[in-house]
């Protein structure tokens, strides 16, 4: 299917506001029992990565990280912190996109939440078959 040129002419790429609120509703589609399981967590929405964390995983470019979990491990949280600071999970704005138009095969939404899922999995430790099964199950 040939679509006419001219549709693109109007078409912008989501602002870093619209993309936070496609990954809120992303968030808010995933089930309740994996959302309670990773606590109080914060996305942040952001053209790329620092510097300083691309140097961290030796990343030579910018669009090599869509996302990344950034917070405390469970195990090492405790009840009698005055003040817990919520964990992050950033998501990389132009990557994501770049992704997106690469693949051709998935909405936006599915690729953010596929992105927050995996950031928030491998964090907690969760195989990919555990992260495949919550993504089947979002909503």
């Amino acid at each position: 299917m040939t679509q006419d040129p001219s549709a693109w002419f109007d078409a912008t790429a989501p602002s870093e506001s619209d993309f936070l609120a496609i990954a809120e509703t992303a968030w808010e589609g995933l089930p309740e029992a994996f959302r309670t399981l990773c606590g109080n967590v914060v996305i942040q929405v952001t053209d790329f990565a620092h510097e300083d964390v691309l140097k961290h995983f030796e990343m030579d470019s910018p669009y090599d990280l869509t996302g990344l979990y950034h917070g405390v491990d469970l195990t090492q949280k405790s009840l009698s912190d005055p003040a817990p600071e919520p964990d992050y999970v950033f998501l990389y704005r132009l990557p994501i996109l770049l992704e997106w138009c690469e693949r051709g095969d998935v909405t936006l939404s599915e690729l953010i939440t596929h992105v927050l899922v995996h950031e928030i999995g491998h964090h907690f430790g969760l195989s990919d078959e555990d992260m495949h099964a919550i993504e089947d199950a979002a909503g």
